[in-house]
Protein backbone atom coordinates (compact mmCIF):
# COMPACT_ATOMS: atom_id res chain seq x y z
CA UNK A 1 0.00 0.00 0.00
CA UNK A 2 1.22 3.34 -0.73
CA UNK A 3 1.25 5.77 1.85
CA UNK A 4 1.36 9.92 1.66
CA UNK A 5 5.27 10.58 3.22
CA UNK A 6 4.27 14.27 3.40
CA UNK A 7 1.62 15.46 6.62
CA UNK A 8 2.11 11.91 7.84
CA UNK A 9 0.66 11.65 11.27
CA UNK A 10 3.39 10.75 13.47
CA UNK A 11 3.00 7.72 16.04
CA UNK A 12 6.55 7.82 17.23
CA UNK A 13 5.37 9.65 20.37
CA UNK A 14 2.84 6.87 20.93
CA UNK A 15 4.13 3.47 20.58
CA UNK A 16 1.91 0.41 20.03
CA UNK A 17 0.35 -0.48 23.39
CA UNK A 18 -1.47 1.66 26.38
CA UNK A 19 1.12 4.50 26.35
CA UNK A 20 -2.09 6.17 23.53
CA UNK A 21 -5.15 7.03 26.10
CA UNK A 22 -8.46 5.76 24.77
CA UNK A 23 -8.45 2.61 25.86
CA UNK A 24 -12.04 0.88 26.36
CA UNK A 25 -12.44 -0.08 29.59
CA UNK A 26 -13.52 -3.78 30.50
CA UNK A 27 -16.71 -2.47 32.05
CA UNK A 28 -17.69 -0.72 28.81
CA UNK A 29 -16.71 -3.19 26.47
CA UNK A 30 -18.61 -5.40 28.01
CA UNK A 31 -21.73 -2.84 28.17
CA UNK A 32 -21.11 -2.50 24.38
CA UNK A 33 -21.00 -6.17 23.90
CA UNK A 34 -24.55 -6.72 25.38
CA UNK A 35 -25.82 -3.37 23.77
CA UNK A 36 -24.73 -5.13 20.01
CA UNK A 37 -26.85 -8.30 21.24
CA UNK A 38 -29.45 -6.39 21.81
CA UNK A 39 -29.56 -4.36 18.64
CA UNK A 40 -28.94 -7.79 17.04
CA UNK A 41 -32.41 -9.25 18.68
CA UNK A 42 -34.53 -6.36 17.45
CA UNK A 43 -33.07 -5.28 13.77
CA UNK A 44 -34.91 -2.45 11.81
CA UNK A 45 -34.86 -1.76 8.11
CA UNK A 46 -34.04 1.47 6.45
CA UNK A 47 -36.06 4.40 7.39
CA UNK A 48 -37.59 2.26 10.05
CA UNK A 49 -34.57 2.32 13.16
CA UNK A 50 -37.25 3.39 15.89
CA UNK A 51 -36.03 1.94 18.72
CA UNK A 52 -32.37 1.72 17.69
CA UNK A 53 -32.62 5.49 17.31
CA UNK A 54 -34.18 5.69 20.98
CA UNK A 55 -31.38 3.39 22.52
CA UNK A 56 -28.51 4.96 21.14
CA UNK A 57 -29.94 8.76 21.93
CA UNK A 58 -30.54 7.24 25.58
CA UNK A 59 -27.30 6.33 25.95
CA UNK A 60 -25.53 8.85 24.77
CA UNK A 61 -28.19 11.59 26.91
CA UNK A 62 -26.86 9.30 30.21
CA UNK A 63 -23.13 9.96 29.39
CA UNK A 64 -24.10 14.12 29.68
CA UNK A 65 -24.43 14.39 25.79
CA UNK A 66 -26.66 16.11 23.10
CA UNK A 67 -27.31 14.02 20.77
CA UNK A 68 -29.67 15.28 17.71
CA UNK A 69 -31.94 12.83 15.95
CA UNK A 70 -31.69 13.52 11.90
CA UNK A 71 -34.72 15.28 10.04
CA UNK A 72 -35.32 11.91 8.65
CA UNK A 73 -36.79 10.63 12.17
CA UNK A 74 -34.08 8.14 12.73
CA UNK A 75 -30.48 8.29 12.99
CA UNK A 76 -28.45 10.72 15.24
CA UNK A 77 -25.17 12.68 15.45
CA UNK A 78 -23.98 13.67 18.59
CA UNK A 79 -21.05 16.51 18.88
CA UNK A 80 -18.13 15.93 21.78
CA UNK A 81 -15.82 18.74 22.78
CA UNK A 82 -17.41 21.63 21.09
CA UNK A 83 -18.41 24.58 23.16
CA UNK A 84 -21.86 23.34 23.38
CA UNK A 85 -21.68 19.78 23.32
CA UNK A 86 -22.17 18.59 27.00
CA UNK A 87 -25.09 19.09 28.90
CA UNK A 88 -23.23 20.32 31.85
CA UNK A 89 -21.01 22.61 29.33
CA UNK A 90 -17.82 21.22 30.89
CA UNK A 91 -16.15 18.77 28.08
CA UNK A 92 -14.30 21.17 25.75
CA UNK A 93 -11.43 19.49 22.91
CA UNK A 94 -8.59 21.47 23.18
CA UNK A 95 -9.50 23.36 20.31
CA UNK A 96 -13.11 23.39 19.80
CA UNK A 97 -13.43 25.75 17.09
CA UNK A 98 -11.29 23.32 14.68
CA UNK A 99 -13.52 21.34 12.10
CA UNK A 100 -14.95 18.19 13.45
CA UNK A 101 -13.66 14.71 12.89
CA UNK A 102 -17.11 12.86 12.00
CA UNK A 103 -17.26 8.81 13.35
CA UNK A 104 -20.03 7.43 10.88
CA UNK A 105 -21.77 4.43 11.72
CA UNK A 106 -24.64 2.45 9.67
CA UNK A 107 -27.74 1.03 12.02
CA UNK A 108 -29.88 -0.52 9.13
CA UNK A 109 -30.88 -4.15 9.03
CA UNK A 110 -31.58 -6.41 6.08
CA UNK A 111 -34.78 -8.27 5.01
CA UNK A 112 -33.19 -11.43 5.38
CA UNK A 113 -33.95 -14.24 7.99
CA UNK A 114 -31.33 -14.96 10.33
CA UNK A 115 -30.67 -18.24 10.87
CA UNK A 116 -27.93 -19.01 13.59
CA UNK A 117 -28.40 -20.82 16.58
CA UNK A 118 -27.11 -18.15 19.36
CA UNK A 119 -28.76 -16.77 22.29
CA UNK A 120 -28.67 -13.46 20.38
CA UNK A 121 -31.11 -14.25 17.23
CA UNK A 122 -33.40 -11.91 15.76
CA UNK A 123 -36.66 -11.64 17.23
CA UNK A 124 -37.84 -10.49 13.80
CA UNK A 125 -39.05 -12.81 11.08
CA UNK A 126 -37.73 -12.02 8.44
CA UNK A 127 -34.87 -9.26 9.66
CA UNK A 128 -31.32 -9.88 10.59
CA UNK A 129 -27.93 -7.49 10.75
CA UNK A 130 -26.23 -9.89 8.64
CA UNK A 131 -23.63 -6.97 7.31
CA UNK A 132 -22.21 -5.83 10.52
CA UNK A 133 -24.24 -2.61 11.09
CA UNK A 134 -24.74 -3.54 14.58
CA UNK A 135 -21.09 -3.81 14.94
CA UNK A 136 -20.36 -0.31 13.67
CA UNK A 137 -23.27 1.28 15.76
CA UNK A 138 -21.62 0.23 19.26
CA UNK A 139 -18.11 1.22 17.33
CA UNK A 140 -18.81 4.64 17.00
CA UNK A 141 -21.08 4.65 20.09
CA UNK A 142 -18.18 3.32 22.50
CA UNK A 143 -15.47 5.83 21.01
CA UNK A 144 -18.01 8.80 21.27
CA UNK A 145 -18.05 7.44 25.03
CA UNK A 146 -14.51 6.99 25.66
CA UNK A 147 -13.56 10.48 23.96
CA UNK A 148 -16.38 12.25 25.83
CA UNK A 149 -14.53 11.42 28.82
CA UNK A 150 -11.35 12.57 27.64
CA UNK A 151 -12.37 15.41 26.65
CA UNK A 152 -13.60 16.13 30.08
CA UNK A 153 -10.09 16.28 31.04
CA UNK A 154 -8.94 18.33 28.36
CA UNK A 155 -6.89 15.81 26.36
CA UNK A 156 -9.33 15.56 23.24
CA UNK A 157 -7.50 17.35 20.97
CA UNK A 158 -10.49 18.22 18.30
CA UNK A 159 -14.10 17.95 18.15
CA UNK A 160 -15.60 14.95 17.26
CA UNK A 161 -19.15 14.03 15.57
CA UNK A 162 -20.34 10.78 15.97
CA UNK A 163 -23.47 10.18 13.16
CA UNK A 164 -25.39 7.25 13.16
CA UNK A 165 -27.22 7.06 9.41
CA UNK A 166 -30.21 5.08 8.67
CA UNK A 167 -30.93 3.48 5.38
CA UNK A 168 -27.56 2.20 4.01
CA UNK A 169 -28.87 -0.68 2.90
CA UNK A 170 -31.42 1.22 0.70
CA UNK A 171 -30.41 2.64 -2.39
CA UNK A 172 -29.08 6.04 -3.04
CA UNK A 173 -28.41 4.92 0.71
CA UNK A 174 -29.47 7.26 3.66
CA UNK A 175 -26.45 9.39 3.40
CA UNK A 176 -27.32 11.66 1.03
CA UNK A 177 -30.30 12.67 3.21
CA UNK A 178 -28.39 13.14 6.25
CA UNK A 179 -25.84 15.20 4.48
CA UNK A 180 -29.00 17.44 3.77
CA UNK A 181 -30.48 17.13 7.50
CA UNK A 182 -26.60 19.24 8.34
CA UNK A 183 -24.21 15.71 9.43
CA UNK A 184 -21.52 17.44 7.80
CA UNK A 185 -22.20 21.21 8.77
CA UNK A 186 -18.59 21.80 10.66
CA UNK A 187 -16.63 18.56 9.46
CA UNK A 188 -13.22 18.64 8.33
CA UNK A 189 -12.83 14.69 8.13
CA UNK A 190 -15.02 11.76 8.49
CA UNK A 191 -13.76 8.18 9.13
CA UNK A 192 -15.98 4.91 9.07
CA UNK A 193 -15.37 1.18 9.70
CA UNK A 194 -16.89 -2.04 7.60
CA UNK A 195 -17.01 -5.28 8.85
CA UNK A 196 -14.82 -7.49 6.79
CA UNK A 197 -15.42 -11.63 7.23
CA UNK A 198 -11.83 -12.09 5.52
CA UNK A 199 -10.48 -10.58 7.79
CA UNK A 200 -9.38 -11.80 11.25
CA UNK A 201 -10.73 -10.31 14.40
CA UNK A 202 -8.12 -8.05 15.86
CA UNK A 203 -6.94 -6.57 12.76
CA UNK A 204 -7.44 -3.93 9.82
CA UNK A 205 -7.71 -3.90 6.12
CA UNK A 206 -6.59 -0.90 4.89
CA UNK A 207 -6.31 0.59 1.04
CA UNK A 208 -5.56 4.22 -0.35
CA UNK A 209 -7.92 4.64 -3.18
CA UNK A 210 -10.85 2.84 -4.08
CA UNK A 211 -12.17 0.65 -1.40
CA UNK A 212 -15.47 -0.32 -2.95
CA UNK A 213 -17.29 -0.60 -5.86
CA UNK A 214 -20.55 1.69 -7.78
CA UNK A 215 -23.43 0.03 -7.29
CA UNK A 216 -26.28 0.61 -9.26
CA UNK A 217 -29.81 -1.09 -9.94
CA UNK A 218 -31.50 -2.24 -13.46
CA UNK A 219 -34.50 -3.08 -13.96
CA UNK A 220 -35.85 -4.11 -17.75
CA UNK A 221 -39.04 -4.78 -19.37
CA UNK A 222 -39.42 -6.41 -22.44
CA UNK A 223 -42.70 -6.50 -24.85
CA UNK A 224 -44.01 -7.71 -27.90
CA UNK A 225 -46.95 -9.52 -29.99
CA UNK A 226 -46.77 -13.21 -28.76
CA UNK A 227 -47.87 -16.44 -29.74
CA UNK A 228 -48.53 -20.51 -30.01
CA UNK A 229 -45.03 -21.90 -29.99
CA UNK A 230 -45.74 -23.93 -33.28
CA UNK A 231 -45.45 -20.32 -34.96
CA UNK A 232 -42.62 -18.60 -33.55
CA UNK A 233 -42.06 -16.72 -37.11
CA UNK A 234 -45.41 -14.40 -36.28
CA UNK A 235 -44.35 -13.64 -33.04
CA UNK A 236 -41.40 -11.98 -31.10
CA UNK A 237 -39.57 -15.23 -28.81
CA UNK A 238 -40.04 -13.60 -25.79
CA UNK A 239 -37.63 -16.25 -24.06
CA UNK A 240 -35.29 -15.95 -26.39
CA UNK A 241 -34.95 -12.16 -26.51
CA UNK A 242 -34.77 -11.92 -22.68
CA UNK A 243 -31.99 -14.74 -23.00
CA UNK A 244 -29.95 -12.46 -25.08
CA UNK A 245 -29.99 -9.92 -23.05
CA UNK A 246 -29.01 -11.51 -20.10
CA UNK A 247 -25.84 -13.14 -22.43
CA UNK A 248 -25.35 -10.11 -24.90
CA UNK A 249 -25.22 -7.12 -22.72
CA UNK A 250 -22.71 -7.97 -20.44
CA UNK A 251 -20.40 -9.19 -22.78
CA UNK A 252 -21.36 -5.53 -25.57
CA UNK A 253 -20.45 -3.67 -22.89
CA UNK A 254 -17.16 -5.72 -21.88
CA UNK A 255 -15.73 -4.04 -24.95
CA UNK A 256 -17.02 -1.00 -24.55
CA UNK A 257 -15.26 0.18 -21.72
CA UNK A 258 -11.92 0.08 -20.87
CA UNK A 259 -11.41 -3.60 -18.78
CA UNK A 260 -9.87 -1.74 -16.19
CA UNK A 261 -13.32 0.23 -14.93
CA UNK A 262 -15.00 -3.29 -14.24
CA UNK A 263 -17.80 -2.26 -15.55
CA UNK A 264 -20.14 -5.36 -14.47
CA UNK A 265 -24.02 -6.00 -15.54
CA UNK A 266 -25.37 -9.14 -13.24
CA UNK A 267 -28.58 -10.35 -13.08
CA UNK A 268 -30.40 -11.86 -10.12
CA UNK A 269 -34.10 -12.14 -11.62
CA UNK A 270 -35.36 -12.99 -15.16
CA UNK A 271 -39.36 -13.96 -15.38
CA UNK A 272 -41.26 -14.86 -18.27
CA UNK A 273 -44.07 -16.63 -19.53
CA UNK A 274 -46.88 -18.79 -17.71
CA UNK A 275 -46.98 -22.43 -20.35
CA UNK A 276 -44.77 -24.49 -22.19
CA UNK A 277 -47.18 -24.03 -25.38
CA UNK A 278 -47.31 -20.24 -25.41
CA UNK A 279 -44.50 -17.76 -26.43
CA UNK A 280 -45.23 -14.50 -23.84
CA UNK A 281 -45.87 -11.10 -24.63
CA UNK A 282 -43.65 -9.74 -22.04
CA UNK A 283 -40.41 -10.48 -19.73
CA UNK A 284 -38.76 -8.53 -16.87
CA UNK A 285 -35.17 -8.76 -15.89
CA UNK A 286 -34.01 -7.16 -13.19
CA UNK A 287 -29.97 -6.67 -12.01
CA UNK A 288 -26.98 -4.62 -10.63
CA UNK A 289 -24.68 -2.51 -12.52
CA UNK A 290 -21.06 -2.69 -10.47
CA UNK A 291 -17.81 -0.31 -11.13
CA UNK A 292 -14.70 -0.30 -10.31
CA UNK A 293 -14.00 3.14 -11.30
CA UNK A 294 -15.42 6.77 -10.46
CA UNK A 295 -15.30 8.19 -14.11
CA UNK A 296 -16.80 5.11 -16.18
CA UNK A 297 -19.71 5.01 -13.50
CA UNK A 298 -21.07 8.39 -14.46
CA UNK A 299 -20.81 7.21 -18.13
CA UNK A 300 -23.12 3.98 -17.40
CA UNK A 301 -26.52 4.63 -17.76
CA UNK A 302 -26.05 5.97 -21.44
CA UNK A 303 -23.69 2.29 -21.84
CA UNK A 304 -26.14 0.68 -20.49
CA UNK A 305 -29.36 1.72 -22.07
CA UNK A 306 -27.50 1.49 -25.67
CA UNK A 307 -26.88 -1.83 -25.26
CA UNK A 308 -30.24 -3.19 -23.58
CA UNK A 309 -32.02 -1.34 -26.33
CA UNK A 310 -29.29 -3.10 -30.06
CA UNK A 311 -29.87 -6.45 -28.36
CA UNK A 312 -33.29 -6.35 -27.56
CA UNK A 313 -34.23 -4.40 -31.10
CA UNK A 314 -32.32 -7.60 -33.24
CA UNK A 315 -34.88 -9.99 -31.37
CA UNK A 316 -37.60 -7.59 -32.18
CA UNK A 317 -38.34 -6.58 -28.35
CA UNK A 318 -39.31 -3.36 -27.34
CA UNK A 319 -37.18 -2.39 -24.62
CA UNK A 320 -38.22 0.05 -21.15
CA UNK A 321 -35.23 0.44 -18.78
CA UNK A 322 -35.04 1.86 -15.17
CA UNK A 323 -32.12 2.80 -14.05
CA UNK A 324 -31.42 3.24 -10.57
CA UNK A 325 -28.71 5.40 -9.37
CA UNK A 326 -26.72 4.07 -6.35
CA UNK A 327 -23.87 5.04 -5.31
CA UNK A 328 -19.99 5.85 -6.36
CA UNK A 329 -16.83 3.95 -5.13
CA UNK A 330 -15.16 5.07 -1.44
CA UNK A 331 -12.73 6.04 -2.63
CA UNK A 332 -9.81 6.84 0.54
CA UNK A 333 -8.14 9.89 0.95
CA UNK A 334 -4.27 8.70 1.15
CA UNK A 335 -3.99 10.96 4.59
CA UNK A 336 -6.88 9.61 6.31
CA UNK A 337 -5.82 6.25 5.34
CA UNK A 338 -2.21 7.80 7.15
CA UNK A 339 -4.23 8.46 10.11
CA UNK A 340 -5.90 5.01 10.59
CA UNK A 341 -2.93 3.28 9.52
CA UNK A 342 -1.12 5.61 12.49
CA UNK A 343 -3.64 5.29 14.72
CA UNK A 344 -3.58 0.86 14.48
CA UNK A 345 0.07 1.00 15.00
CA UNK A 346 -0.05 2.90 17.89
CA UNK A 347 -2.42 0.39 19.20
CA UNK A 348 -1.48 -2.98 18.18
CA UNK A 349 1.29 -2.61 15.82
CA UNK A 350 2.35 -2.71 12.60
CA UNK A 351 1.51 -6.51 12.17
CA UNK A 352 -1.94 -6.05 12.79
CA UNK A 353 -2.38 -4.08 9.82
CA UNK A 354 -3.05 -5.60 6.24
CA UNK A 355 -3.69 -4.05 2.21
CA UNK A 356 -6.62 -4.93 1.52
CA UNK A 357 -8.49 -5.33 -2.17
CA UNK A 358 -11.23 -3.03 -4.15
CA UNK A 359 -14.11 -4.99 -3.41
CA UNK A 360 -17.44 -4.91 -5.96
CA UNK A 361 -19.85 -4.41 -2.85
CA UNK A 362 -21.02 -0.95 -3.09
CA UNK A 363 -21.26 1.67 0.17
CA UNK A 364 -23.04 5.02 0.46
CA UNK A 365 -20.10 6.20 2.75
CA UNK A 366 -18.55 7.48 -0.21
CA UNK A 367 -21.31 10.38 -0.51
CA UNK A 368 -19.67 12.21 2.27
CA UNK A 369 -16.34 11.56 0.60
CA UNK A 370 -18.13 13.51 -2.40
CA UNK A 371 -17.83 16.65 0.18
CA UNK A 372 -14.94 15.79 2.80
CA UNK A 373 -11.70 13.97 2.69
CA UNK A 374 -12.29 10.54 4.58
CA UNK A 375 -11.66 7.46 4.43
CA UNK A 376 -13.16 3.54 5.48
CA UNK A 377 -11.25 0.57 7.49
CA UNK A 378 -12.00 -2.78 6.69
CA UNK A 379 -12.66 -4.12 10.40
CA UNK A 380 -11.55 -7.77 10.76
CA UNK A 381 -14.56 -9.73 12.53
CA UNK A 382 -13.41 -13.47 11.63
CA UNK A 383 -12.87 -15.76 14.70
CA UNK A 384 -9.06 -16.29 13.98
CA UNK A 385 -9.74 -20.19 14.71
CA UNK A 386 -12.37 -20.39 12.96
CA UNK A 387 -12.20 -22.27 9.69
CA UNK A 388 -15.75 -21.66 9.01
CA UNK A 389 -16.49 -18.38 6.48
CA UNK A 390 -19.11 -16.67 6.74
CA UNK A 391 -20.26 -14.03 4.04
CA UNK A 392 -22.19 -10.67 4.64
CA UNK A 393 -25.59 -10.80 3.77
CA UNK A 394 -26.41 -14.30 4.45
CA UNK A 395 -28.23 -15.10 7.52
CA UNK A 396 -25.68 -16.88 9.10
CA UNK A 397 -23.65 -14.09 9.40
CA UNK A 398 -21.71 -13.19 12.38
CA UNK A 399 -18.51 -11.77 14.04
CA UNK A 400 -16.23 -12.17 16.50
CA UNK A 401 -16.79 -9.27 19.21
CA UNK A 402 -13.30 -8.69 19.54
CA UNK A 403 -13.49 -6.11 16.87
CA UNK A 404 -15.95 -4.25 18.83
CA UNK A 405 -12.82 -3.29 21.59
CA UNK A 406 -9.85 -2.99 17.99
CA UNK A 407 -12.51 -0.49 16.17
CA UNK A 408 -13.06 1.90 19.05
CA UNK A 409 -9.74 1.76 19.67
CA UNK A 410 -9.12 2.64 16.32
CA UNK A 411 -11.34 5.48 16.36
CA UNK A 412 -10.25 6.94 19.75
CA UNK A 413 -6.54 6.49 18.70
CA UNK A 414 -7.30 8.21 15.66
CA UNK A 415 -9.47 11.23 17.54
CA UNK A 416 -6.22 11.44 19.54
CA UNK A 417 -3.43 11.69 16.33
CA UNK A 418 -5.67 13.79 14.18
CA UNK A 419 -4.67 16.56 16.28
CA UNK A 420 -1.24 16.47 14.42
CA UNK A 421 -3.26 17.21 11.19
CA UNK A 422 -3.38 20.84 9.91
CA UNK A 423 -6.65 21.45 8.50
Amino acid sequence: MNHVKSREVSAARTPAGDQLPGALPEALRAELSAFRRDLHRHPELGNQEFRTTAAIKERLERAGLRPRVLATGTGLICDIGTRDAMADGQAVAAAPDRPLLALRADIDALPIPDTKNVDYASTVAGRAHACGHDVHTVVVLGAGLVLAELARTGALPRPVRLLFQPAEEVLPGGAPDAIESGALEGVGRILAVHCDPRVDAGRIGLRTGAITSACDRLEVELDGPGGHTARPHLTTDMVTAASRVAVDVPALLARRVDARAGLAVTWGRLASGHACNVIPEHAELSGTVRCLDLDAWRQAPDLVHAAIDEVAALHGAKSQITYVRGVPPVVNEPVTVQLLHSAMAARRGEGAIEDTEQSLGGEDFSWYLEHVPGAMARLGVHPPADPTYRDLHRGDFDVDEQAIKVGVELFTGAALLDGDLAD
